[in-house]
């Protein structure tokens, strides 16, 4: 009869199990950059271009943390899905760029 029973060694190798601890904490420090985002933002005596700069670094913090434990792209077997988010950003910034060179002439 064959061993039905596997080794811990070998449910390791298979795949291994997070838990919610480290979705706990990526789901509130996503909730903490909200938090910051409207905080500025409804401050309004703070600088314009200070506001800009902070939301744009915070909303790129966001799309790291929502890739990576969300949708588990720092997990094996998702450089297809990677290398396809990676072309699409391309694709999108080439399109602004020649969008705003196509307005300014």
């Amino acid at each position: 009869m064959a061993n039905q029973h596997s080794t811990t060694e070998e449910q390791g190798k298979r795949h291994r199990h997070e838990g919610p601890q480290k979705h706990i904490v990526a789901f509130i420090f996503s909730i903490v950059l909200t938090v910051i985002a409207f905080a500025l933002v409804a401050a309004g005596e703070i600088n314009e271009s200070f506001i800009y700069i902070m939301l744009l670094a915070m909303a790129v913090l966001q799309v790291f943390i929502q890739m990576s434990f969300w949708m588990h792209m720092k997990d094996r077997g998702h450089l297809f899905a990677i290398v396809a988010i990676l072309f699409g950003v391309f694709v999108v910034l080439t399109i602004v760029v020649m969008a705003e060179f196509w307005t300014w002439w």
